[in-house]
């Protein structure tokens, strides 16, 4: 699908394409998703720059990934795809500057793209250019990130509360624990992919703050880049907190988990212990010999139950005294 988005008095029109021989001259954002050949030959024509396959963006070499040819400054980002599901996954996007417009080429749908869509439709500046949309484009991936990082983090102090302060009994303790750790698993997995968009997204900075040395950008621009450069760094620094304080409440969770499996295993090992003198006095009591005194008493087998009754009582007496209960 293509999208061509052409300046119109205060806001960023998008342009139904009839004729992709006749794209637009005056298009400062060219959104290509899950292109043709065709969409990439009318864009390749129109920009003068070559498109990059879908295996070419998935290179995880920096060189694959950043690079300037034929005038055009090609960046391609890991970004965040499905975040508010249970199956998040993140998708290779090029954004390619050249002659002050913009080229994306994506095969997903990432949020922050509709935003600033929608966001340019309401309002913009007249002298708009694709270094402006790129620009939009980065703060809004940046936003979405911090967003889905609060989200994260609410969610762990939330099961970390649910760890360590459960409000429900005992019953179907095993069931909760499983839903706890997969919700440990999905917290972390999320996690670790927002922090290597945001590693892939400080290299597309780092790259714009090079090459922009001899390019006239405003200094607007250049702040918004050094700001971005900062968010960037303290959103890395939160999501490798977030790692580590995942791992620690899985750590924790494990421990717990243990722990109730040491309880279960110490009461059938003092259940072992307490049957343990009765049956001795049963089996006693239970061999056939010739000469058993006991055998011939009239009281003996209330004796023998009173006896075995002691035996149980005994040894449950002295755990409980040892504090082992």
């Amino acid at each position: 699908m293509l999208s061509v988005f052409v300046p119109s008095e205060s806001a960023l029109k998008k342009v139904v394409i009839e004729d992709l021989s006749a794209l637009s001259e005056s298009a400062v954002w060219i959104d290509l998703v899950n292109p043709s050949a065709a969409e990439d030959k009318a864009v390749e024509r129109l920009a003068g720059i070559a498109i990059p396959t879908r295996e070419d963006m998935q290179e995880i070499e920096i060189s694959s990934r950043l690079y300037i040819e034929n005038g055009g400054r090609y960046m391609t980002a890991t970004l965040m795809c499905h975040s508010d599901t249970d199956m998040p996954r993140t998708t290779a996007v090029t954004f390619i500057l050249a002659d002050h417009r913009l080229v994306t080429v994506r095969y997903d749908l990432p949020k922050p793209f509709a935003l600033v869509e929608a966001k340019l439709a309401r309002s913009c500046t007249p002298s708009i250019t694709g270094e402006t949309v790129l620009m939009e484009l980065l703060d809004a991936v940046i936003d979405r990130c911090a967003d889905i990082l609060e989200r994260c983090g609410a969610e762990i102090d939330q099961v970390s509360h649910d760890i360590f302060e459960p409000e429900s009994t005992r019953h179907g303790q095993a069931k909760r624990y499983s839903q706890i750790l997969i919700s440990i698993g999905r917290k972390g997995d999320l996690t670790s992919k927002v922090r290597e968009s945001l590693v892939s997204i400080g290299r597309v900075v780092a790259f714009l703050s090079a090459v922009v040395e001899g390019v006239k950008w405003s200094k607007d621009m250049r702040e918004q880049l050094k700001t971005m450069q900062r968010d960037v760094a303290s959103l890395t620094d939160h999501a490798s907190y977030l790692s580590n304080k995942i791992t620690f409440v899985l750590d924790a969770m494990l421990g717990v988990v243990n722990l109730e499996q040491n309880n279960i295993i110490k009461l059938f090992s003092v259940m072992a212990v307490v049957l343990m003198p009765p049956t001795l006095i049963a089996s006693v009591y239970g061999m056939n010999f010739k000469v058993m005194p006991e055998l011939e008493w009239v009281h003996g087998y209330p004796m023998a139950l009173v006896m075995m009754l002691i035996a149980a009582i005994v040894p449950y007496w002295i755990f409980k005294w040892k504090k082992w209960l």
